[in-house]
This record gives structure tokens, C-alpha cells and sequence, in this order.
């Protein structure tokens, strides 16, 4: 018999509903408990998206029915003050990106869970990307040689969109992903330099990072580009990669498959998606690799349990957030800010 970990679900909006919940019911050593949610039309989504899932009006609700771990996908100026709330209760912690607004927040959080012996993550999912694994292989194979520059985008155009106050913004939200997997890749940044645009919030950014390996890293974020570029290029001293478009699990999960329906088809990029590795001016076509949103939950539960490590280190996280407060700084000042 499989040992399960009971689990919760703080929110059930966009993210819960859609990049949550059905990774963790697909999750095989998951008992998926219930929902936080008090609003009526959540509840009824629950009820439909979820059979045997209960609602619950608050943390302590879903502690008493003896959940064990709880996720937290509610906007990000709510996360710290609902993740101490867990933590003050004993229960593991998986807290959506942003981690938090700021990196002291995030710093906080972390040292009070270890002060608490409680597990805390940060849902940093797109480290499982397609895209994103092709490249680490790519590099762990020397295929690309010395990397030199490393760009990466998200990019989407949708001009009547206005970035909720309660979502920090555009640099918060995509900034979060691609500086995580910038320094997933290259190693630590010394220097930061960005730009933002959008009135009260950002909705579009640049940023630069120079790694202390050397390495370039070059972030696009954008709710307002009509004509987005490519997912990533990453440049070597052996050749160039480029992958078009973002993996497709999140348009997969939008329109209603599961790990659970799709098993071994989950996460596999048809060929007219793969990257290409250029060395001049042909490129040759990359088998993708596969996507694995569905293996966080899973090793998640095995950290609960004692069997595993976190699937993210909550203080890569806070690095994360230390750069993105740089970047402001830099952004407002019009000057690079080194770390």
C-alpha cells in the first residue's frame, strides 16, 4: 500500500482550479480532502470539478479534518499571512509564485518554517517545462558548448487585460518563473538591470542578469506584445537552441486534461513543437523533452513523509525575490544594481 499524505487547497480561482487541483488529485500518493473557499460559485466548481472533495471555510477547518499539507494558490498579496497561518497549525506548505512581495517577506516565511519544523515549497512548476528540461540536457551534454547568452520570454498579448493590484504585477508574476529557471541554469547573478512599463502596475518588463559563471541572461515579460518572440534562445560557443513556443501543459490543463486521463501522454510535445539547434543557418530539430508538472505533487508528499527531499528549496525562492526587488531599484533608477 502506497502511504498518502492528506492534503488541502487554499483558493480555488484561475490557479487553483486550473495548475493545482488536478495535480494534486492525479497525484497517487495524494488524499485530496478539500477546498478553501467561501464563495458560493467556488463551492459549486468544487463541487463539479471535484467529486468526494469537500469545501471549507478556512485552514483550521481543514485542519481538523486532519489534512496534513496544504497548497496556497490565492493572489500573492494574501500568501505570507495565509502561509503563517498554516504554519502556525503544523501543516506543509506549498505557497504559489510570487513566494511573496518581497524578498524579506519570503525570507521570514522560510525561517519561520524551519523554526517550526514544517515543510514549506514554493510551486515553482515551469522548472518542469519542456522546453526548459531540453535545454538543461542540451547543456548537460555540451551540445551548445560554453553558454554565453541565455534569452528566455513570456510573452502574450491580451491589451485589455489590467494586472490585478492583489497580483503585484507582471515582474512578480512571469519574473518569477524566469529568474528561477535563469538561475536554475546559470548559477547565481552579481548584477541586475531591468526596465518596466505600465501604469498602476507593470504589465511589461526587461531583464538582465550577469551570472557569475559569465553567462548572459536576458527576461522578457509581457501581457502587451503582440508579436511575441521565441520561448527561449540560448546561445553557446557550439551552436544556438530555439524553442518557438511555451510548453504545452498549461494549454493542456486550460482545456480540462489531467495526468490522471493522459498517464504516459502527459507532458509530450508533438514534433511540430520541438526546438531546433542551429549551427549556422539551418537548424536540426530537438526531440523535446518530456513535461513533468505532474512529478511536484508526488515528491512533495514524499518530503512530507520523510522520504524525500523538497521538489524546490524555499531559499532558492528567496534569491528569486531578491533579484526582483533589484530590479525595481533598477528600474526606477535607470542604473544596474549589483547584488
Amino acid at each position: 500500500m502506497i502511504e498518502r499524505v492528506k492534503f488541502g487547497l487554499v483558493g480555488f480561482g484561475t490557479g487553483g482550479r486550473i495548475f493545482h487541483a488536478p495535480l494534486i488529485a492525479s497525484a497517487a500518493n495524494v488524499d485530496f480532502v478539500g477546498v478553501v473557499t467561501t464563495s458560493p460559485e467556488r463551492r459549486a466548481q468544487v463541487a463539479a470539478q471535484l467529486p468526494g472533495v469537500g469545501a471549507y471555510d478556512s485552514i483550521a477547518a481543514l485542519a481538523a479534518e486532519g489534512v496534513q499539507a496544504v497548497a496556497i494558490s490565492t493572489p500573492a498579496a494574501t500568501h505570507a499571512t495565509l502561509a503563517r497561518e498554516a504554519i502556525a497549525a503544523g501543516l506543509a506548505v506549498v505557497v504559489d509564485k510570487p513566494f511573496a512581495l518581497d524578498a524579506a517577506t519570503a525570507r521570514d516565511l522560510v525561517t519561520e518554517a524551519e523554526t517550526a519544523g514544517v515543510p514549506l515549497t514554493v510551486y515553482q512548476n515551469r522548472r518542469w517545462d519542456s522546453d526548459f528540461l531540453t535545454v538543461r540536457k542540451l547543456m548537460e551534454k555540451g551540445s551548445l558548448g560554453e553558454i554565453r547568452r541565455f534569452e528566455s520570454r513570456m510573452e502574450r498579448w491580451a491589451p485589455d487585460r489590467e494586472p490585478p493590484a492583489a497580483g503585484g504585477g507582471t515582474l512578480l508574476d512571469f519574473g518569477s518563473h524566469l529568474v528561477d529557471q535563469a538561475l536554475q541554469l546559470h548559477g547565481p547573478a552579481e548584477r541586475v538591470y531591468a526596465e518596466m512599463r505600465g501604469e498602476p502596475l507593470d504589465d511589461d518588463f526587461f531583464l538582465a542578469l550577469h551570472h557569475t559563471s559569465g553567462v548572459e541572461s536576458h527576461l522578457w515579460g509581457s501581457w502587451r506584445q503582440a508579436g511575441p518572440g521565441p520561448r527561449f534562445r540560448v546561445t553557446g560557443s557550439a551552436g544556438t537552441y530555439i524553442s518557438a513556443q511555451l510548453d504545452c501543459q498549461e494549454e493542456v490543463l486550460k482545456a480540462g486534461r489531467t495526468p490522471a486521463k493522459l498517464l504516459d501522454r502527459w507532458g509530450v510535445e508533438p514534433e511540430h513543437r520541438w526546438g531546433h539547434l542551429f549551427r549556422g543557418a539551418t537548424g536540426a530539430p530537438v526531440e523535446s523533452s518530456r513535461g513533468r508538472w505532474d512529478s511536484f505533487y508526488p515528491a512533495f508528499a514524499e518530503a512530507v513523509l520523510g522520504t524525500g527531499p523538497l521538489p524546490v528549496d524555499p531559499w532558492d525562492s528567496v534569491r528569486a525575490m531578491e533579484i526582483l526587488d533589484a530590479a525595481r531599484k533598477s528600474a526606477t533608477s535607470g542604473a544596474s544594481v549589483t547584488l
